[in-house]
């Protein structure tokens, strides 16, 4: 993965570290990803004085799980992921190349699978799908801190 900027280019953040990484899209970058992001929050606190969660660490590398499965199996080509450390939170964005809004659906207990978005924004702090010119970026925000719980609330809100 490389260092980048929040442009995705340049150098890493002393104060706000980025990462971002292009995926092939098929079933072996899932464990790519969530590798890439558990040495991405561990090189945050030892690098930069992140504290991270045993908890916060695991939710990422869930959320990444789900959003990587996810943009592998509806959108054609590789995918970017993008990591992100704010004052109290890790930003995780994949972007891919469908170009449809994503939904959640209903909650129903006899649904086997295609549960990952509804797990995603059940841990998350903030939730967003952006519709962008060559497909969408889904962005999940997870707090580093244990005592704060998800709320799915979109990016930007209380």
């Amino acid at each position: 993965m490389e260092p980048a900027d929040s442009d995705g280019h340049g150098e890493l953040s002393s104060r706000f570290p980025t990462a971002s990484v292009t995926l092939n899209g098929d079933d072996t970058c899932i464990a790519e990803a969530r590798d890439l992001a558990a040495d991405f929050l561990a090189r945050a606190g030892t690098d930069h004085g992140v504290a991270v969660s045993a908890r916060a660490m695991d939710l990422t590398r869930l959320v990444v799980s789900e959003l990587v499965t996810n943009a592998g199996r509806h959108a054609p080509g590789p995918l970017r992921m993008e990591l992100r450390i704010l004052d109290d939170a890790v930003e995780v964005t994949v972007r891919d190349t469908a170009r449809v809004q994503l939904l959640a659906r209903p909650v129903d207990p006899r649904r086997v699978g295609q549960h990952g978005l509804e797990i995603v924004m059940a841990v998350a702090q903030a939730f967003q799908v952006r519709l962008e010119p060559n497909g969408k970026a889904v962005t999940a925000r997870i707090a580093l801190a244990d005592e704060v719980r998800g709320s799915g609330s979109p990016l930007g809100a209380p």
